[in-house]
C-alpha cells in the first residue's frame, strides 16, 4: 500500500481539512398568540351563556301562579298551528 498516494488524494479532496462552524447570532425567540375578533366574540358569548341562569324564575313563577289559580288559558288554535308548524319543519 502506498501511503504517499493516499496523502496526495487527501490533499486533492481536502479530506484532512477541518471545517469550523460559524457561531450564530443569539436570537431571542418568543411565541405569540393572536385571537381573531370572531374568536373573541365567541368567548364573550360563551361566558354570557355560562353565567345566565338555566331557568327564568320570574316567568316560571308567574305561570305557576296562573296555573294554580286556574286563570291560565291556552288558545287551542294557536297551539295547534304551532304544533303543525313544528311538524312541517321536521319533515
Amino acid at each position: 500500500m502506498r501511503i504517499d498516494a493516499y496523502n496526495k488524494i487527501s490533499q486533492l479532496y481536502n479530506t484532512n481539512k477541518v471545517n469550523k462552524c460559524q457561531k450564530t447570532a443569539d436570537v431571542q425567540a418568543s411565541d405569540k398568540v393572536q385571537i381573531s375578533q370572531a374568536g373573541l366574540d365567541f368567548q364573550l358569548a360563551k361566558k354570557a351563556v355560562a353565567e345566565a341562569p338555566d331557568v327564568r324564575e320570574d316567568v316560571v313563577s308567574s305561570l305557576k301562579s296562573s296555573v294554580k289559580a286556574g286563570t291560565y288559558q291556552v288558545d287551542n288554535e294557536d297551539f295547534a298551528s304551532k304544533l303543525m308548524q313544528k311538524y312541517k319543519d321536521m319533515i
